[in-house]
């Protein structure tokens, strides 16, 4: 019978302007930690440089992405490097101060554990966690989040644009990395690749903190390339999980939903434009022949919103992925 190994946990730091901040950030990595990846992603102040200069950790790996190619685009840097080194789960925190590493064991305790496939940040969890937050970047992310759960199907999320993240390689190395959005879409877009696996994602209830870095993203400039972007995921996760994958009840609902709803629209704005350009009123029957398949249609249309939020998946991924040859353990001081 082959032992069990430690599992061994690595954290990805994305550098890009964050000097001030990162030496503290690596320096409160927990011990559990075997290897840091802090990516400088072309940072103009050379955080690569500075971080080998000043830093002394052993722990510490500095890669260097040869353009700036973004948060995600630093981050696959890093998951590529983890694949490559054997690592078994991947933390993703932030360099500039804004992420606490002590909060790390309460993100990879579940998939230690066995209970998820990639863990997230929820500032809203607690509502102490968002009093410091400002009430339009409140306001953009629980519209976000509801898009979010539209397009990706994980109902039981908050937070998208948290990038808190913990992740298990072995369902990692089922990601097209290389397709991931590079930027300000990346934590959503691995999301909806997640879903397409069907792995399970669980939400870490944290505080929002800020420091004096100020965040680049600004939920007005990005929400019309959001709303697309979540459109065309939604599209995709509806073929691909209702008619490519699998053909289900859901499918069945969504069909009917969407013919009943056009019949009804149509016929009664074509009846009601004719009526109107015409000066004959519609009779009853034929308002009732353009209600009914309306109402009708948006039953089924709520069976389908309902049976999709039941299918949230929930049955782990990196179990049955990781080589039961090589299965590694739960560190005991993380599952405390």
């Amino acid at each position: 019978m082959t032992q069990a190994r430690p599992m061994a946990i690595a954290v990805a730091i994305p550098c890009y302007k964050v000097t001030q901040h990162v030496l503290e950030v690596i320096r409160t990595v927990p011990a559990s930690v075997a290897r840091i990846y802090a990516v400088d992603d072309a940072c103009p102040e050379g955080s690569g440089a500075f971080i080998q200069a000043h830093c002394t950790d052993p722990r510490v790996r500095v890669l260097f992405n040869p353009e700036n190619r973004g948060v995600g685009g630093a981050v696959v840097t890093a998951y590529h490097q983890a694949i490559a080194d054997g690592m078994d789960i991947v933390v993703k925190i932030d360099g500039d101060g804004q992420m606490n590493p002590a909060l790390l064991p309460h993100f990879v305790r579940p998939i230690l554990a066995g209970r998820a496939d990639y863990t997230k940040g929820n500032r809203f969890f607690r509502p102490e966690s968002v009093r410091g937050m400002p009430p339009v970047r409140l306001f953009g992310n629980a519209v976000l989040s509801f898009m979010t759960k539209l397009s990706c199907g994980y109902w039981t999320i908050m937070d998208p644009t948290n990038g808190y993240t913990a992740i298990h390689t072995a369902v990692l190395r089922e990601l097209p990395l290389d397709k991931l959005e590079r930027r300000y879409f990346f934590e959503t877009d691995v999301l909806f690749r997640l879903n397409t696996l069907r792995a399970v994602v669980r939400d870490v209830p944290m505080d929002s903190v800020y420091a004096d870095e100020e965040s680049n993203l600004k939920i007005g400039k990005v929400l019309p390339e959001f709303l697309k972007k979540h459109a065309s995921r939604l599209l995709r996760r509806y073929a691909y999980s209702y008619f490519v994958r699998d053909f289900n009840a859901g499918s069945i609902y969504s069909i009917f939903g969407f013919l009943l709803l056009a019949w009804g629209v149509i016929f009664g704005a074509g009846h009601w434009i004719t009526s109107v350009l015409g000066d004959h009123p519609a009779t009853s029957g034929t308002v009732m022949l353009a209600a009914l398949p309306v109402l009708i249609g948006i039953q089924f249309l709520v069976a389908f919103l309902h049976h999709d939020v039941g299918s949230v998946p929930t049955e782990p991924l990196s179990p049955q992925l990781a080589d039961d040859g090589d299965l590694p353990a739960a560190a005991p001081e993380l599952l405390r």
